[in-house]
């Protein structure tokens, strides 16, 4: 199972001149962005690794795609993504979200079913990955 997290998920990989233009994008109505990794790309995890600070003086597109390749030459085989806030309405609210790398391999999910009281069913993902220990979750690339 592919891992569907954000804008572009149900798209084919984004190419770097695909990634720019969506950099772009967010520059040109203001929203500052930041690059954030993970091993465990499970839907609930929202606490990903942040890459360094949110660039919110950065106006090129070139000096963001810096930092998503020096994110990914530290981390070839986890989850990358780039997150666009806007701060318009007094509040810091994400924008835009996609990812911009992946794993070479994704063990994928699966489906865990719980029965309790009344009859109810509870459901939930189970990351495959995750069986590991963080940093040893996916192949070294």
């Amino acid at each position: 199972m592919r891992i569907t997290q954000g804008t572009f998920s149900y798209l084919p990989e984004l190419t770097d001149a695909e990634i720019t233009a969506q950099i772009g994008y967010c520059l040109d109505n203001g929203w500052p962005l930041s690059v954030e990794y993970t091993d465990d790309p499970h839907p609930r995890n929202s606490y990903w690794e942040m890459w360094g600070l949110p660039m919110f003086e950065l106006a090129d597109p070139a000096g963001v795609l810096l930092e998503v390749d020096a994110c990914r030459r530290a981390n070839p085989n986890v989850y990358i993504k780039l997150n666009a806030y806007d701060a318009r309405l007094g509040r810091q609210t994400t924008a835009l979200s996609f990812l911009v790398q992946r794993p070479a391999e994704e063990p994928g999910f699966r489906l865990e079913r719980q029965e309790t009281g009344n009859r109810t069913v509870r459901y939930t993902t189970h990351s495959y990955a995750t069986e590991r220990p963080a940093g040893e979750r996916y192949p070294r690339g």
